[in-house]
């Protein structure tokens, strides 16, 4: 990863993914050093998928239900 600040979004298909979709559909920006990654439901996040990610590089996490 490079040095940038990096932020992953774990995002619900079902409403957030669907949000952050309209978003994009809507072109209205939010910052490159978030990327958007669609789960199936938040609330099956599993622990170790959080850490994997802080472990290649992400500097936050963020889960959107």
């Amino acid at each position: 990863m490079s040095d940038a600040l990096q932020v992953i979004a774990f995002c619900c298909q079902h409403c957030a993914y669907a949000a952050a979709d309209l978003a994009g559909g809507l072109r209205m920006q939010y910052p490159p050093e978030i990327k958007v990654i669609m789960v199936p439901c938040t609330g099956k996040l599993d622990t170790l998928t959080v850490l994997e990610a802080f472990e290649k590089g992400a500097d936050g996490i963020m889960a959107a239900g």
